[in-house]
């Protein structure tokens, strides 16, 4: 067996994997360990499909991203897709955020557990009362199964309504990005008061 051969088999399911989603230390301890040995030749090989991979050892996650227009040179067609959120699943996340932040501040756990009564009591205080109680619990419920859907939280298993807020939302959620959300749900906060008031 060729060298070439041994390192394209090598490279295969780090690259697959990749190419599925973000590539965890705790949850593919094989292909993260071949990942940080063959990092060189999967950036180059995923430079060509216009894509660039990010790793945060500290944090112990990896994905693949877009590489900026200015650094291709060119409109390339996107292999990985924008997403666009919808207002409730955008709040859920800063409020996610926020909470991951005052939880390194004070704790030396790296994993944030939190239970769907307190995603729920976290979420109820941004949206309007409501007569219907089981409806919008229910309505709150679809905003978690999205965030669980994009990968930034986790359920526990064995352990019923528990989740692992994922801390790849680091790096989808970054500093800017709450600044900017904390200015509009302040309006927001805003506008609901007056609808109240009136």
């Amino acid at each position: 067996m060729s060298q070439g051969t041994l390192e394209t088999s090598q490279l295969t399911p780090v690259l697959v994997q990749l190419m599925k989603g973000p590539v965890y230390r705790d949850g593919h301890e094989k292909i993260w360990h071949q990942l940080l040995g063959a990092r060189a030749p999967v950036a180059d090989y995923v430079t060509v499909l216009g894509l660039q991979i990010v790793i945060d050892e500290a944090e112990g996650y990896a994905y693949l991203r877009s590489r900026p227009l200015e650094e291709t040179g060119e409109d390339l067609p996107r292999l990985i897709p924008r997403r666009s959120l919808s207002y409730p699943v955008s709040l859920l996340l800063a409020l996610l955020r926020k909470r991951l932040a005052e939880f390194d501040a004070v704790s030396s756990d790296s994993r944030l557990v939190v239970s769907r009564e307190q995603l729920i009591e976290l979420f109820r205080t941004f949206l309007p009362d409501s007569s219907n109680e089981a409806r919008l619990v229910a309505t709150i419920d679809a905003h978690i199964g999205k965030v669980v859907d994009l990968g930034f939280l986790r359920p526990l298993r064995g352990q019923t309504e528990q989740y692992e807020v994922r801390r790849i939302l680091k790096a989808y959620v970054d500093g800017q990005w709450l600044s900017d959300f904390e200015t509009k749900l302040r309006a927001y906060r805003d506008q609901l008061k007056e609808e109240e008031a009136s």
